[in-house]
């Protein structure tokens, strides 16, 4: 299927507002995203159906994915992209793994962390992140004080556990949403971080 062909087709099952039609600050944000990115993240334009969804999901959002943590934003990155490989959500492995490899300045650890972690080129700290993350994503029910007590043995604190298992479980959410309403990856995050920018 041809790039064309792919822009066709629909980006959510849901209807998708217009941005003229959107509320003043939801507009403001999306038209910022473009003029940072080049291009509307189709994550923006499919949640605005339900604007003040939007805007509780964008707030804590940002507080996990924005703020000054004891995780790097490339290794909050990595969290996304290996749980939602895990949740099998298109949508978030494309789009994160594009932020990843930028973040990370490594065109291969995107996808090497969204179909085994373990044999991917990553530190031993972040692996036993993502070792944690994984049991947030799919297994939380059966976390433990051995799993914090491996986690401190690696480096972290207990704010920094708090914020691996958060990005886990919020993106959960947003995995489920994606499959839910068949959020279609921008055709432009497959390419995005792959090759080195031209000098």
């Amino acid at each position: 299927m041809s790039a064309t062909a792919t822009t066709a087709l629909p980006i959510s099952r849901y209807p998708v507002p217009e941005l003229k039609d959107l509320p003043e600050d939801i507009r403001s944000r999306i038209v910022a995203v473009q003029e940072k990115s080049g291009f509307v993240p189709n994550v923006f334009l499919t949640l605005a159906h339900r604007p003040d969804e939007f805007r509780a999901f964008f707030a804590y959002h940002d507080a996990l994915m924005e703020k000054e943590s004891g995780l790097s934003k490339a290794e909050r990155e990595m969290i996304v992209v290996a749980t939602s490989g895990a949740n099998r959500c298109q949508y978030c492995v494309v789009a994160h793994g594009a932020i990843l490899r930028v973040r990370a300045r490594n065109p291969r650890v995107a996808d090497q962390v969204a179909i085994n972690h373990r044999k991917a080129e990553i530190t031993p700290r972040q692996r036993a992140m993502l070792d944690f993350a994984m049991k947030v994503a799919v297994e939380s029910h059966a976390i433990t004080d051995a799993d914090f007590a491996a986690l401190r043995e690696a480096g972290f604190s207990d704010e920094d556990i708090w914020d691996i298992g958060a990005v886990a479980a919020f993106f959960a959410l947003s995995n489920r949403m994606a499959n839910l309403i068949a959020m279609r990856p921008n055709d432009e995050f497959y390419l995005l971080g792959r090759l080195p920018k031209p000098a």
